[in-house]
């Protein structure tokens, strides 16, 4: 069972709000105003390595979290936050609140509550730290968008750069030999990831569905294109990348940018009549935009100049091929 048939399976619900599971953000309305809210959470050696810097937690843990809100096109307001710690370390605690309070006041988001507990020890060992962080943000009505509005014959786009974060991990585990110099540009962007706000703000009433990528780029485009019905056909060679991704073996290179997931940059689809403002937009947020294929009628991707999806290549999912009971 995966990830996505479990959410399915056991709590996907008819809802009547105006937007429940199976988005990047639930949309609540409140009066003559709609709340999105969005929640992650993130789980020692299941998302983060045990000696990650305590500043970079704090601020990914925000960050993966208000890059939802940049899907919806919502602009932060709110977060809560909880944690579940093996021990009160004030040096460790000092540095995650810096880290998550320095991109909290960047984005005008506050912290109004949350929880904390000590993390129960495990085979005489310290327990994971986790945290969890719900964000609220606000979005306009008139310019709801989510991952159902991709339509044939729109555009592909991505923003940034893709698989640096994925090659990080690569490098850590030994997959793959960096320099030091190449092995730290990756690291920051595995550690500290840039939500994307500002351009999803920028991009209401532009793109017609919005997704970021955190689980890869097949896995996520496929959440789009099953919420729309639609197929896209996309340019593999297009696909942005580093300097130094492009420098490794073909196929590491190939795994990292397609299905290595962790870039949390905007992945959405517009209208070919929408390209330039969608450069603009581009342009204003500082963030490079770049078309990469075209949504089709036939379902399905196609990945033009590569050799074609592999069983490999589904992207990030806690569940797939695991057991269950």
């Amino acid at each position: 069972m995966t990830e996505f048939e479990l959410i399915a399976r056991y709590f996907a619900r008819p809802v009547l709000e105006r937007r429940g599971i199976g988005d990047d953000c639930a949309l609540i309305d409140v009066g003559d105003r709609t709340l999105a809210i969005t929640s992650d959470l993130l789980v020692e050696l299941t998302h983060f390595f045990p000696d990650v810097d305590p500043g970079a937690l704090g601020h990914k843990a925000l960050a993966v979290n208000l890059s939802d809100l940049a899907a919806a096109g919502a602009r932060p307001r709110c977060f809560l936050l909880s944690v579940s710690l093996p021990r009160a370390d004030p040096a460790w605690l000092g540095a995650f609140s810096r880290g998550l309070f320095q991109l909290a006041e960047r984005e005008g988001c506050e912290l109004v509550g949350g929880d904390t507990t000590r993390a129960p020890r495990i085979a005489d060992q310290p327990g994971p730290v986790t945290v969890c962080i719900t964000a609220v943000g606000e979005v306009e009505r008139d310019t709801l968008r989510g991952r159902g509005g991709a339509r044939a014959g729109d555009d592909l786009w991505v923003s940034g750069e893709l698989g640096d974060s994925a090659l990080a991990v690569a490098h850590r585990l030994g997959a793959v030999q960096l320099s030091d110099a190449a092995a730290r540009t990756c690291r920051q962007r595995l550690d500290w990831p840039q939500p994307r706000v500002a351009l999803g703000m920028a991009l209401r009433g532009l793109a017609t569905a919005a997704i970021d990528v955190s689980d890869g780029l097949i896995a996520d485009l496929g959440h789009v294109l099953q919420r729309s019905a639609v197929g896209a056909r996309v340019q593999a060679p297009d696909v942005p990348r580093s300097g130094v991704l492009r420098g490794v073996d073909s196929e590491l290179q190939r795994r990292c940018v397609l299905a290595g997931g962790d870039d949390y940059e905007l992945l959405f689809t517009a209208s070919p009549d929408r390209r330039e403002a969608i450069e603009a937009a581009g342009r204003n947020c500082c963030v490079a935009v770049t078309r990469i294929g075209d949504v089709t009628v036939e379902q399905g991707i196609c990945l033009v100049g590569d050799r074609g999806i592999d069983a490999t290549l589904q992207g990030y999912d806690h569940f797939a091929g695991a057991p269950t009971t």
